[in-house]
């Protein structure tokens, strides 16, 4: 248990460990007796081609399909946190932490944190390095009782890393999911989240990413459970097609984004991204011959009334715009000295 301790110790050191990571609430954080509990559950699966550019970056870089589907969850988060690079998560494990365990029938589970402190410039495969690292440390030190481990740290009066927590779960497809059979016993496994409605389930934490993986026919599929005390339904659906379209980007054919740092990896989804691209397509052509004062001047005599700036509750038509710029160049050229050539810096409020 000393070395355990030891680790834990060094590992949360500095770890504000009542800090709710800062995702895109809907609404206020309330106190656990006024939680309702009630939660939303979005799923969706990679797909073939997706599932398997997956599987065959695990393989031909020594990296298990949980462990790169935790590197994508920290990504994740870490941009839909505006750049939170000390996540620290909740994930239960097995407790099975030696071999001679494995064939014990008993309840092991434990629940522990999982911290990355990740650089933004770090590229993708410096993050899975990373995160290699951080689940075989972590994993070795399981087996030490969560109550130990915030014993640590009596200064957090509540463990709020495990509102943001991740699952892993892999199975066989051909057999059933939830079916057992021990001798003339059939058991059923409970589900992981209680329906309570068509779009409800019983959710007593914030927000959970659970990630299955279908051995029989290699295919990946994902779950965000997530308070609805928090979060819009709306929200939670647009942040699964964020992960999604962030696991695109991650794994493509041409994998170009893997060179790239991890602050470069965009959340936009393709109908913004299109948005975006036609709000900036602002260019206009003009004469090579022109200078851009004559145009303007030009704007000026073409539509005098109409608004060419808005900021706040103040506005200012081309014809007044052009009667300012004219007051500022006058006093520049004659109280200031200004030349022709000179560099002439702007202060403005942002």
């Amino acid at each position: 248990m000393t070395a355990a301790n030891m680790f834990w110790l060094d590992n949360l050191h500095d770890c504000n460990l009542d800090r709710p990571l800062p995702l895109p609430f809907d609404r206020l954080r309330l106190s656990e007796e006024h939680r309702t509990g009630r939660g939303t559950s979005v799923s969706f699966n990679l797909g073939e081609e997706l599932s398997r550019a997956f599987s065959t970056y695990a393989s031909s870089h020594d990296v298990t399909i949980e462990q790169l589907a935790l590197m994508s969850y920290y990504a994740f988060l870490f941009k839909v946190t505006n750049g939170e690079n000390d996540l620290c998560i909740g994930m239960n494990t097995d407790g099975r932490y030696k071999e001679e365990l494995m064939s014990v029938i008993g309840m092991f589970v434990n629940a522990i944190p999982l911290r990355c402190q990740l650089d933004p410039h770090w590229s993708f495969h410096q993050l899975i390095d990373h995160v290699k690292e951080v689940i075989r440390d972590s994993l070795q030190y399981s087996y030490f009782p969560l109550q130990r481990i915030l014993t640590q740290h009596p200064q957090a009066t509540k463990p709020i890393f495990l509102e943001t927590s991740f699952e892993f779960q892999s199975y066989y497809s051909k057999s059933s999911k939830t079916e057992l059979m021990i001798g003339d016993a059939r058991l059923f496994a409970a589900p992981i989240s209680l329906k309570i409605d068509v779009d409800e389930i019983m959710s007593k934490f914030d927000f959970i990413l659970t990630v299955e993986h279908d051995l029989d026919m290699d295919q990946l599929s994902c779950t965000i459970n997530a308070s609805i005390d928090l979060f819009d339904r709306i929200t939670i659906d647009k942040m699964a097609q964020r992960f999604r379209s962030m696991l695109q980007q991650l794994f493509n054919v041409i994998n170009i984004e893997q060179s790239k740092p991890i602050y470069e990896l965009s959340l936009n989804l393709p109908d913004e991204q299109l948005l975006m691209k036609s709000m900036n397509n602002t260019d206009i052509i003009f004469s090579s011959s022109t200078c851009i004062h004559y145009e303007f001047v030009k704007q000026v005599m073409e539509h005098s009334q109409k608004l060419a700036v808005e900021l706040d509750d103040q506005c200012l038509t081309y014809s007044e715009l052009l009667y300012y710029v004219q007051v500022l160049s006058l006093n520049l050229l004659s109280e200031q000295g200004v030349n022709v050539g000179d560099i002439v810096c702007q202060c403005v409020e942002r």
